[in-house]
C-alpha cells in the first residue's frame, strides 16, 4: 500500500507489485494443501477445487509478471492466458456446488460429475462463443476487451451468488468459512472491475492503488486457509441434498437446451462479421454434440439408477409381505399357546386326582388281572401328565435364566424321579455316566423336563414292544456332551448312525418330543432319534459343553461346582 501511494510508475514498482502478488497466490494454494491431505472422500475433492482454482489463478499471475518483469513490455491486449483467469472460476462453482457442508444426498456420484462437466463445457463454451472469435478469427481490441470483462463480470457475479447462497444455508465452523470466501471474493470482483475500467481509459498499472484491493483479496486466501480448522458435514436429512443434486441437474439440461438460442443470436446479429457468424455456428453445433453425447450418457446411467431402485422398492415390498405373514403367523401362534396353557391348567387338576386315585388303587389288595389294569391306569395317567406338563412347558417357552449345570446330576434325577413308572413296568434301567462333569450351559428345570420326557417315551415304547431294558448312557465327545437312550440290550452302545431331526416318529410321543427339541435349540442343543424293529429305538441328545471349573489359584485344589436342587 505504502509502495502504491508515494513510488512513481516504474520497473520497480511494477516488479515489486507482480511478485508480491505471485507469492501470495501461492501462499494461498499452499494454505489448502493440508486440508487436502487430511481429508477423504468428497470434502477431499471440495478442497482440492478450491486449489485448483487459485493454483489457475497463481499461473495467470505468472504470466503476467512474465511479461512484465522478465520480458520488460506490457501484457498484450490480445492474451492467450486470459482464458485461465477466466476459468479459475470454474473450480471453484464446482468445489461449492458439492455442498461439502450438507450431509451426503442420494444422488449418484456419476450423474452429479457429468452435471458438473456439463457445466463446465457450458461456461468454456461462453467463452469461445463471445471473446474468442475477436481474438483469433477477426481481430478487435474494443471487442475482445468489452466481451471478455462482460463475461467475467456476470461469471463472478454467479459465483458471488453460489457463495451467498452457501453461506445462508450453513451453520458452525461452515458459516464462518463461506462468509470469509463471500469477503475474499466480494473484494477480489470490485477489485477487478475497477481495475478493468482503469485499463480501459489507460489509468492502470501494475502497484497502483487500484492493486490494493487484488493483494487485499490474495492474503485473505491465506488466511482462510490457516484459518479454518478440521470442518465436517453438519448432521441433518438428506431431503435437502437431494434437492440440490435435482436442482443441480435441471442447471445441466438448461445449459443444453441454450445452445439453440445462441444458435438463433448467431444467426441474428446482422452487425457482426460473416466469419465469426460461421465460427459460432460451427462452435455451436459442435457443442451440441458434445453435450447430446453426455446427456444420453447422462440419461443411460439414470435409467440403470431407476431400475435399481425399482428392484429395491419390490425387494422391500416384498419383504414387508414376508414379515406382515410372519407376524400374522407370530400372533396365530402365541394364541394357540395361550389357549394351550389355559388348557393344560384345566387338565391338570383331574389328571392329579387321577394319579393318586391309581395309586390308592395299586395299594390296595387285587387280583394279578386287576393289579395289571391298575398299573396301567397310572402308567398312562402318569404320561398324560408328561404330555400336559409338554403343553405347558410348550406355551411358555420363552428366554431362560441360563447357568452352568451337570447333566450327570441331571439324568440321575430324571431316572429317579421316572422310576415308579419303570418300576411298575418292570423294566431294568442301565446307566453309564462318566466319572468327571459334563458342565452345560442352562436352566435346570427345563432340561430335567426334556430328561424325563424322554426316558417316560422310552419307556412307553418299550412296553409296547415287550422288551423289558432300557439303558441311559453319557458320554463327552467333540465339545458335546452325548446323551443316548436306547431300549437295546447293549449296554452303551453309541452307534453312528444317520442323523434326522425328530419329525413324527412312530410310537414317540410328537408333541412331547417337540416341546423337548425347542428347549434344546434355546440351549443350542440338537435332539435326534434312530428307530428300527430289529435294533429298536434310540433317542440322542447333543449340547455344547463348557470348559470344567479352574484350579483355584491360592490352594492349587479344583474348584468344585455344587449342582443346583433339581425339582
Amino acid at each position: 500500500m505504502l509502495a502504491a501511494l508515494f513510488l512513481p510508475n516504474s520497473f520497480g514498482l511494477k516488479a515489486l507489485s507482480d511478485v508480491i502478488q505471485c507469492i501470495l497466490l501461492f501462499s494461498g494454494t499452499m494454505s489448502l494443501v493440508p486440508h487436502i491431505l487430511r481429508s477423504r472422500g468428497r470434502l477431499r475433492l471440495f478442497w482440492t477445487l478450491i486449489a485448483t482454482g487459485i493454483t489457475f489463478w497463481f499461473t495467470y499471475q505468472l504470466v503476467w509478471t512474465y511479461y512484465e518483469v522478465w520480458l520488460r513490455m506490457d501484457v498484450p491486449d490480445l492474451c492467450a492466458a486470459d482464458m485461465i483467469l477466466f476459468l479459475h472460476i470454474v473450480p471453484l462453482m464446482a468445489a461449492l456446488a458439492l455442498r461439502p457442508h450438507a450431509p451426503q444426498d442420494e444422488y449418484a456420484a456419476k450423474l452429479r460429475r457429468l452435471d458438473f462437466a456439463l457445466m463446465m463445457v457450458w461456461w468454456g463454451y461462453l467463452y469461445v462463443l463471445i471473446v474468442i472469435p475477436w481474438q483469433y478469427v477477426m481481430a478487435d481490441v474494443k471487442a475482445y476487451d468489452h466481451n471478455l470483462n462482460s463475461l467475467y463480470l456476470i461469471e463472478k457475479l454467479a459465483f458471488l451468488s453460489t457463495v451467498l447462497a452457501a453461506w445462508i444455508g450453513s451453520k458452525g465452523g461452515w458459516k464462518t468459512f463461506y462468509a470469509n470466501l463471500f469477503g475474499t471474493c466480494l473484494i477480489y470482483a470490485a477489485g477487478s472491475h475497477l481495475a478493468n475500467w482503469a485499463l480501459s481509459r489507460n489509468f492502470y498499472y501494475s502497484g497502483s492503488l487500484y492493486d490494493i484491493p487484488l493483494a487485499t483479496s490474495m492474503a485473505w486466501l491465506t488466511v482462510i486457509g490457516l484459518g479454518t480448522g478440521n470442518l465436517e458435514p453438519q448432521a441433518g436429512i438428506r431431503t435437502t441434498s437431494t434437492l440440490h443434486g435435482v436442482s443441480l441437474a435441471r442447471l445441466g439440461m438448461i445449459a443444453a437446451f441454450s445452445l439453440p438460442l445462441f444458435a438463433a443470436w448467431a444467426l441474428l446479429d446482422g452487425p457482426i462479421p460473416p466469419r465469426i457468424r460461421s465460427f459460432r455456428l460451427i462452435l455451436t453445433l459442435g457443442t451440441a454434440l458434445l453435450m447430446g453425447v453426455m446427456v444420453f450418457i447422462r440419461q443411460r446411467l439414470l435409467d440403470g439408477e431407476l431400475v435399481r431402485l425399482l428392484i429395491h422398492s419390490r425387494e422391500s415390498i416384498a419383504n414387508l409381505k414376508r414379515l406382515q405373514a410372519q407376524i400374522t403367523e407370530s400372533e396365530k401362534l402365541a394364541s394357540i399357546g395361550h389357549l394351550v396353557g389355559g388348557a393344560a391348567h384345566e387338565l391338570n387338576n383331574p389328571i392329579t386326582a387321577m394319579l393318586g386315585y391309581s395309586d390308592l388303587l395299586m395299594s390296595t389288595s387285587l387280583t394279578p388281572e386287576q393289579s395289571d389294569l391298575a398299573v396301567k391306569i397310572g402308567q398312562h395317567v402318569r404320561r398324560t401328565k408328561s404330555l400336559v406338563a409338554s403343553l405347558l412347558s410348550f406355551a411358555k417357552q420363552g428366554p431362560t435364566a441360563m447357568s452352568p449345570v451337570d447333566l450327570n446330576t441331571l439324568l440321575r434325577t430324571a431316572v429317579k424321579v421316572s422310576q415308579p413308572q419303570w418300576e411298575a413296568l418292570h423294566i431294568e434301567v442301565r446307566t453309564e455316566f462318566p466319572h468327571e462333569l459334563l458342565l452345560v450351559r442352562g436352566d435346570s428345570n427345563q432340561l430335567l423336563q426334556v430328561c424325563v420326557q424322554i426316558i417316560n417315551d422310552a419307556l412307553h415304547v418299550l412296553d409296547q414292544h415287550d422288551r423289558r431294558t432300557l439303558t441311559i448312557a453319557a458320554a463327552h465327545k467333540n465339545g458335546s456332551a452325548i446323551v443316548n437312550i436306547s431300549d437295546t440290550d447293549l449296554p452303551g452302545n453309541f452307534v453312528e448312525y444317520e442323523e434326522q431331526t425328530i419329525d413324527s416318529p412312530e410310537n414317540l410321543s410328537g408333541l412331547g418330543l417337540t416341546a423337548c427339541q425347542g428347549i434344546l435349540r434355546q440351549h443350542h442343543g440338537k435332539l435326534f432319534w434312530q428307530q428300527d424293529q430289529k435294533a429298536g429305538t434310540s433317542i440322542r441328545l447333543e449340547i455344547p459343553v463348557i470348559p470344567p471349573p479352574e484350579k483355584s489359584p491360592a490352594s492349587g485344589v479344583p474348584v468344585m461346582w455344587q449342582p443346583q436342587p433339581s425339582a
